[in-house]
């Protein structure tokens, strides 16, 4: 689902440094931005990329309608500048990493090329795409991995997000893993399956709770899922969940699950466990929610908690603990010249010129770490560290592959733009290569990312020149 009238969907200053550029007859030079983060998020050790395919539509997309020429007009952009914004449409190229990809701080994942205003003027609806979206599947990617795969981890979000942005939460939560979503309206968007049960207030509606989980039997013989603590859930939710489903048994049918919604789900999921498995129900599942992330799972899983689904919802769409991915879009060039940032932060230093990332490999096909090199560079030795330049690791002897791909160009797209359990899938095998040690939760290992020698030796001497 890509974003109507996109043109709008972005930040003022965009479009007063897009005004400043075609006045003053710069907006003809090329340009070339990165796109990448500084910190990930979560404490963890990797970030899922995602969100690129929507990325890539709603660039697609991006022109301005006569009522956003208006708008602008009252905002007092000149005439001149509004006649060429009516015919714009974004004519340059785009280069990135698959989306789903395993991605790390200071590698430029996606990087823009075209003209000075074009490359300028996507930055916000790049960067809250691609920043969002990315935060969220690393999220679910975290959540799933503590679940484990033989369980079953449902996005319940929608109601606890920020506004539309479940729409994207539910999309995201799919890449990074997720089986299934309560969001009607992403599930339809982007073809994903939905699902979901009964709340409180549908018991509460009857006047005794056997009747509302007989009615919903009813209506729902082959998925029933019915939601035990309303009232007392070992006292009488439970017990009349089971004579429910033996009921359902007599008519031919299996009770699918119970679920639990409060209390301490690891002894009220152990407890229920038992009363199923003694009353002959060792098919009827249990699915948990309430509060639930990677490090409450972790928790029960630590504890036997017999659950096998979980529903996951405010922790995951709101980011818990990181609500923002900290990615930024910086130029690198201008007219061919490479470009930098300076700070007293070292580690906010920009890389200059047009860049690629080669992924090396250990001899099992793992990932060992990634270089950041110049884009006509090949074969590269070593890399150094970004900011400890006398940390360096040999490269001679491993295998690499090129990140980097063409996505759109000259304006049009050149890249599959694939479904989400294709990307889902990717996800998982990239995943799957990234060593355990760097996918736990407490304390993980630092991925190596790195520079090329002529890459550091040309930021150093961009360095003194530009401060002197």
């Amino acid at each position: 689902m890509y974003i109507n009238k996109p043109a709008s969907y972005t930040d003022y200053y965009e479009l007063t440094m897009a005004q400043g550029y075609f006045l003053s007859g710069k907006y003809k030079k090329s340009a070339g931005f990165d796109y990448f983060f500084r910190k990930i998020p979560f404490k963890g050790g990797y970030v899922i990329y995602a969100g690129l395919n929507e990325l890539i539509k709603t660039v697609k997309n991006l022109n301005f309608s006569e009522a956003e020429v208006e708008y602008l007009r009252k905002e007092g952009f000149q005439e001149e500048f509004l006649e060429y914004l009516k015919t714009f449409e974004f004519k340059g190229n785009i280069y990135s990493v698959k989306e789903g990809e395993i991605v790390f701080p200071t590698e430029p994942v996606l990087r823009v090329e075209g003209n000075l205003l074009e490359t300028q003027l996507i930055e916000t609806l790049l960067l809250n795409i691609l920043n969002f979206q990315s935060l969220i599947a690393t999220k679910a990617a975290r959540i799933k991995l503590a679940a484990g795969e033989n369980s079953v981890v449902l996005d319940f979000g929608l109601r606890r997000s920020q506004g539309l942005g479940g729409i994207h939460a539910t999309r995201a939560a799919m890449i990074g893993g997720f089986d299934g979503t309560s969001n009607v309206y992403s599930a339809q968007r982007f073809n994903v399956p939905a699902g979901g049960t009964m709340a409180h207030s549908w018991v509460q509606s009857f006047d005794s709770e056997i009747d509302s989980f007989r009615m919903y039997a009813k209506y729902y013989p082959d998925d029933t899922t019915l939601l035990v603590d309303t009232y007392d859930t070992l006292g009488c939710g439970l017990p009349n969940a089971i004579k429910v489903a033996k009921e359902l048994e007599k008519r031919g049918h299996k009770m699918k699950a119970i679920r639990l919604d409060s209390g301490d789900l690891a002894y009220f999921s152990k407890q229920s466990r038992k009363m199923l498995d003694d009353a002959g129900l060792d098919y009827v599942k249990i699915a948990a929610s309430n509060q639930l992330d990677e490090r409450v799972i972790h928790s029960l899983k630590t504890q036997n908690a017999p659950i096998d689904i979980y529903g996951v919802g405010t922790r995951l769409v709101t980011g818990h603990t990181s609500p923002a991915l900290d990615g930024v879009y910086k130029l690198n060039s201008v007219s061919g010249s490479p470009k930098l940032k300076i700070s007293e932060n070292i580690e906010k230093i920009t890389l200059p010129g047009n860049k690629k990332i080669y992924r090396y490999c250990n001899d099992d096909g793992t990932f060992y770490g990634d270089a950041i090199l110049f884009d006509d560079e090949n074969v590269i030795e070593r890399m150094h560290h970004p900011t400890f330049p006398a940390k360096k690791s040999d490269l001679t002897s491993r295998t690499f592959e090129e990140l980097l791909k063409p996505v759109i160009k000259q304006g049009k797209i050149v890249s599959e733009i694939s479904d989400i359990q294709k990307i889902a899938d990717y996800a998982r095998k990239r995943l799957s290569l990234l060593h355990p040690e760097y996918k736990r939760l407490e304390n993980p290992h630092i991925y190596k990312v790195g520079i090329s020698t002529k890459l550091m030796e040309k930021r150093d001497v961009l360095l003194k020149i530009f401060k002197s």
